[in-house]
C-alpha cells in the first residue's frame, strides 16, 4: 500500500465510538521502570525513566500506556498520576478524547504542560490501547493506516563523542541506509562544530540529508554565526537553536538564515505549536507524543500542522511514533536515537519494530499499542 489522500475520521469520533464498550474508568496503577542506557546521552544523563499506567475499565478490558522521561521528573510524574489524577479519571468514561480536555482543566492549576501533560500521557496511551484491544486492532489501523511503513533517520546524542566515534557512527548510518541523520551541535568553540560537521558530511556523502540539533544552546547572535559558518553543509534543518520558548527569537532567526528551523519537542500543548506555526518560529514541527499528553492532542497538533502546510516529524520513541506516523496524512519520517530504542535497553516483551533499509515496519497485528514493558521496576505504585 502507498500513500493515500483520503483523511482518518477524527479522534474524537474513533474514541468515542469504541468507548463505549469499555464502559468507565474502574482502577489506575503505575509502575516505575528505569532503564540504563547503552550509551550514555553524556556525564549526567545514564539511563531512561518511564512510568507504566494501566488502567481498568468496567467492561474488563485493560488498557497500558507510559509516561517518559530521559532525565528528571520521573517521581513527580508517577507522583502526580496517583495521588491526583487516578481519583479524578476513576468512574470516568473511558474515552481519551472526551476525558483529555476534562483532566487537562482539573490540572492546569500544576501547570499546563510539563510534568502535567507528560503523566497525563500515561493515562491517554492506556484507553487509546484499550480500544485498541477491545476492536483486535493496532493504534494504526484504529487511526486509519495510510502506509505500510514509515522512513527512518538516523539520530545520535553525540556532542560529547570523540570525533573518530562520531565519524564511526555516521558510517554505521551510511551502512544501514538511512536517507537523513542527525548529529549535535554547540560547542563551546564553532571551529568544532564546523570539523565534526563537515567530517560527517564527507562520510554520509551529498544524497543524505543531514540535520542538526543545538538543543537549545545558542542565543540570537551565536546562533546566526554558527548557522552561516555551518550551512554550507546542506542541512535539512537546524533543531532548537535558541531555547525553546523564545519563539520570537525564532522568529527573528527564521528572518535572517536560509536553515529551516525545526521546534517542538518542549512544546507541551496545542496553544504553544499554534504560536509557533503562526507566529512564524519554526518550519517544522517535532511533537513528542509523551510530552504533548498522549495521542489525543498529538492528533490534534499533527492536524493543525497541516492546516498549515508545516511538516510533521514525531520526536523520539519510534516504537509508538511509528505507529502513528503510518497514519498521518503527509509522509514524513520518525527519528531513531543510536543504542535507545526500548528493544535495546531490554525493556519490551514480544518482538521489537523491524527496521529494514532505513524504513521502520511497524504494523505487527498486535492489539493497541502492542508494547508490553518487561524491566523490573524500582517502585510501584497501586
Amino acid at each position: 500500500m502507498t500513500d493515500t489522500q483520503h483523511r482518518s475520521a477524527p479522534a474524537a469520533t474513533i474514541s468515542s465510538t469504541g468507548a463505549d464498550a469499555l464502559g468507565v474508568i474502574t482502577g489506575l496503577q503505575t509502575r516505575a521502570i528505569t532503564a540504563p542506557l547503552v550509551r550514555p546521552w553524556g556525564h549526567d544523563v545514564t539511563e531512561l525513566h518511564l512510568v507504566e499506567v494501566t488502567v481498568s475499565t468496567s467492561s474488563g478490558i485493560t488498557g497500558r500506556g507510559f509516561s517518559w522521561t530521559p532525565t528528571i521528573g520521573a517521581t513527580a510524574v508517577e507522583a502526580l498520576l496517583t495521588a491526583d489524577i487516578a481519583a479524578f479519571v476513576v468512574g470516568a468514561p473511558a474515552d481519551p478524547a472526551a476525558l483529555w480536555p476534562r483532566l487537562w482543566a482539573h490540572l492546569h492549576e500544576a501547570g499546563s504542560g510539563g510534568i502535567t501533560t507528560i503523566a497525563m500521557a500515561g493515562v491517554d496511551l492506556a484507553l487509546w490501547d484499550a480500544l485498541g484491544v477491545a476492536a483486535d486492532s493496532s493504534i494504526t489501523e484504529l487511526l486509519g493506516s495510510r502506509r505500510d511503513t514509515v522512513e527512518v533517520y538516523g539520530s545520535g546524542v553525540n556532542r560529547h563523542y570523540p570525533i573518530d566515534d562520531l565519524i564511526a557512527q555516521a558510517q554505521r548510518w551510511a551502512d544501514t541506509g538511512y536517507r537523513m541523520v542527525k548529529i549535535k551541535v554547540g560547542l563551546p568553540d564553532l571551529a568544532e562544530d564546523v570539523d565534526r560537521v563537515a567530517a560527517v558530511r564527507d562520510t554520509i556523502g551529498p544524497d543524505v540529508a543531514l540535520a542538526i540539533d543545538a538543543n537549545q544552546l545558542w542565543d540570537l547572535p551565536t546562533a546566526r554565526r554558527a548557522i552561516a559558518a555551518l550551512a554550507p553543509f546542506d542541512l535539512r534543518w537546524i533543531e532548537e537553536p535558541l531555547r525553546a520558548d523564545d519563539l520570537a527569537g525564532h522568529r527573528a532567526l527564521r528572518d535572517s538564515i536560509d536553515v529551516p528551523i525545526a521546534l517542538g519537542e518542549n512544546l507541551h500543548t496545542i496553544y504553544r505549536f499554534r504560536e509557533a506555526i503562526d507566529g512564524g518560529a519554526c518550519d517544522i514541527v517535532q511533537p513528542n507524543v509523551i510530552r504533548v499528553g498522549g495521542i489525543t492532542p498529538f492528533l490534534q497538533i499533527a492536524e493543525l500542522a497541516d492546516t498549515h502546510d508545516t511538516p510533521v516529524f514525531p520526536h523520539l520513541l519510534p516504537e509508538l511514533s511509528g505507529q502513528l506516523a503510518l497514519s498521518l496524512a503527509r509522509s514524513t519520517m520518525v527519528e531513531d536515537v543510536e543504542d535507545a530504542g526500548m528493544d535495546r535497553l531490554g525493556i519490551l516483551a514480544g518482538p521489537p519494530p523491524i527496521s529494514v533499509e532505513g524504513r521502520l515496519l511497524v504494523s505487527r497485528g498486535l492489539p493497541g499499542l502492542g508494547l508490553t514493558f518487561t524491566a523490573s521496576p524500582k517502585g510501584s505504585n497501586e
